[in-house]
């Protein structure tokens, strides 16, 4: 399941709406929708995630929490190290090969570390 596919369901749950339902009000299948929710087709267009927002009548922070996580949500990422340090291609690599072995904990330490990296890496601002 993705990002956007978990927020989708928790929000179809909350104002007790089916699949189905969501389905035909925004013109798809409910098989897309369910593919969608579980990961298994790319993030959602633009256009469909525009729809999503208004259906669920959401607005403001949560309609660009909504986006940001569309955007976030593409199960089939594809990393291109050319140009990288050997050990970017090395990680990437490493990574694609053991990603379903990893949990929850895992992600969340990794995620911190690359925040970190990030951070260091972002050119410092004197006033």
């Amino acid at each position: 399941m993705t990002p956007f596919g978990l927020k989708m369901r928790e929000m179809r749950a909350e104002r007790g709406i089916t699949l189905k339902e969501m389905a035909t009000a925004l013109g798809v299948s409910s098989a897309y929708l369910s593919a969608l929710e579980h990961g298994k087709r790319g993030a959602p267009t633009w256009f469909l995630v525009q729809r999503i927002i208004s259906y669920f009548n959401v607005i403001w922070d949560e309609a660009e929490a909504l986006c940001r996580l569309a955007q976030t949500s593409d199960p089939r990422v594809k990393l291109n190290t050319a140009g990288s340090i050997p050990e970017a291609t090395e990680f990437a690599n490493l990574l694609a090969k053991s990603i379903e072995k990893l949990g929850r904990e895992d992600f969340m330490k990794l995620t911190n570390v690359v925040e970190q990296a990030l951070a260091k890496s972002k050119p410092q601002t004197g006033d």
